[in-house]
């Protein structure tokens, strides 16, 4: 029985995005504490790197960073769907704001969306807009906005939450923070209890 209960506890977790996107890096500075400077020794993701992470004592995630090169991409949504997009709590997607081919993005985001609505319709999603210091500072709040417009365009039957990122500064925190605090129920009871 115990073992069922401490199952029960796994949060499945996704992060997905093209390749280049900085998927691997942000989870390697937030989970393995590298520091923003060393992620160019970060080598890119083959297929899936699944990992456990355990928060606040009773709260493990399951966080499958999934390699964002086109054939691993193809594979997702062919051969390995089912694996890959059953049973998930949360889809973080990043976007990488400097992308040459948003239009490509937002088809494999809304691959992801396809599937989840068949295989875990109730996943809650966050998209990051991610790299927003490559552009120049005047230019990183219009091209968020123009680039949340679309994604939440493509998010139909999902509750979607975006965020602008950088590994750079606070914003990769904060993100991450609203995403763990998702996955919290004991402290979103609490609150409630507390009102």
């Amino acid at each position: 029985m115990q073992a069922s209960e401490e199952a029960d506890k796994i949060e499945k977790v996704l992060l997905m995005g093209r390749q280049g996107a900085g998927k691997t890096s942000m989870r390697s500075i937030i989970f393995a504490n590298y520091l923003a400077r060393d992620a160019y020794r970060i080598t890119f993701t083959n297929d899936v790197n699944k990992s456990r992470v355990r928060f606040l004592g009773n709260l493990v995630l399951s966080l499958w960073d999934c390699g964002g090169q086109d054939l691993f991409m193809e594979q997702y949504f062919q051969s390995q769907r089912e694996n890959i997009f059953k049973k998930v709590q949360v889809l973080i997607y990043v976007f990488d704001v400097t992308s040459k081919d948003f239009t490509g993005d937002l088809q494999y985001y809304e691959n992801c969306l396809n599937a989840l609505t068949d295989l875990s319709p109730t996943a809650k999603i966050f998209c990051l807009v991610h790299k927003l210091d490559l552009l120049a500072e005047s230019m990183r709040e219009k091209s968020f906005n123009d680039k949340r417009i679309k994604i939440i365009e493509k998010t139909k039957n999902f509750e979607v939450d975006c965020f602008k990122t950088s590994i750079w500064d606070e914003t990769l925190y904060k993100a991450w923070s609203q995403i763990v605090y998702f996955l919290l129920p004991n402290v979103k009871t609490l609150e409630k209890n507390l009102e």
